[in-house]
């Protein structure tokens, strides 16, 4: 996706490199990065960004599709198994970038393919041993909405009896981890009606009448920052069309910038017709033959 860095960059490896090299670096970059070394705000985010490239690339099958497609070979709505890159293409216009893509059906490959705890990876990989007093820490599962996780919030929860105030950051996810005090704290968050997340991009439906994807025109649509915004809709629009808005999705979470929100266009067919209707796409249908 838009946001996920080259997992050969994160390493630092080249594309060329060997099973050894790649388990050579992610040794070097997990020690680094991992958060009982480095008191840094960003290193839990780096240690799991280098966990999550490592294992991908230390598994052949894993590495074979990244190679083919890229993150989206690990997106179940991109349909990379049937049309490759989904976010190929594309133009810009005022702020914000616009890409059209089109889906022609299939399933992803690629939809089984599990990635693990992080934590679990690293001590899998050097053994318990090290770090193993923060692994000792209680850790406490407290559930947030969505718009609280992607927003921030500060959320009153009850644990061992007692009361405490957590703060939720803004851009938090499913799973994302916090310290505090003696314990930790992970998060579990809500669906939203309509957005779905693919790590700080989010995805939205947007419906639109066969008229306009025929002829043109303009859509609104829902955003989590601005309201409502207008989408130009360019004729001749197939549905499942992508639209991406640059900076309408998920803050980062320690950091700055935001992810992008993707309008899938929906093209809505109509099942009842007027006489006149029907004559007028009789007519269309004549001059397509």
């Amino acid at each position: 996706m838009a946001t996920k860095r080259d997992y050969y960059e994160i390493l630092g490896v080249s594309k060329t490199a060997s099973d050894k090299e790649i388990k050579a670096a992610y040794r070097k970059m997990a020690l680094k990065y991992h958060p009982d070394r480095n008191d840094a705000a960003d290193a839990e985010e780096k240690f799991k960004e280098i966990n999550e490239a490592y294992q991908v690339l230390s598994d052949s099958k894993k590495k074979q599709a990244y190679d083919q497609f890229g993150h989206a070979a690990f997106d179940p709505a991109s349909g990379a198994g049937a049309t490759g890159n989904p976010f190929a293409g594309g133009f810009r216009s005022g702020p914000f970038t616009w890409t059209y893509t089109t889906r022609s059906g299939g399933t992803n490959p690629f939809a089984d393919m599990d990635f693990n705890d992080p934590f679990e990876i690293f001590e899998s990989f050097f053994g318990r041993g090290f770090g193993g007093a923060s692994r000792r820490r209680p850790r406490h599962s407290v559930t947030v909405d969505f718009m609280e996780a992607v927003k921030g919030a500060t959320k009153e929860v009850t644990i061992n009896g007692k009361k405490h105030q957590i703060k939720v950051p803004a851009g938090a996810n499913d799973g994302t981890r916090v310290r505090f005090q003696n314990f930790d704290v992970t998060f579990d968050v809500k669906p939203h009606p309509k957005f779905t997340r693919d790590g700080y991009d989010l995805f939205i439906k947007k419906p639109i009448s066969f008229t306009t994807a025929a002829l043109g025109g303009n859509a609104k649509v829902e955003t989590i920052h601005n309201g409502e915004l207008k989408l130009k809709i360019r004729p001749g629009t197939q549905s499942h069309t992508l639209i991406r808005l640059r900076g309408e999705g998920v803050p980062h979470l320690r950091g700055s910038g935001k992810g992008d929100l993707y309008v899938r266009l929906i093209v809505k067919v109509p099942e009842k017709l007027s006489s006149d209707q029907r004559k007028l796409l009789e007519q269309l249908r004549k001059t397509e033959i």
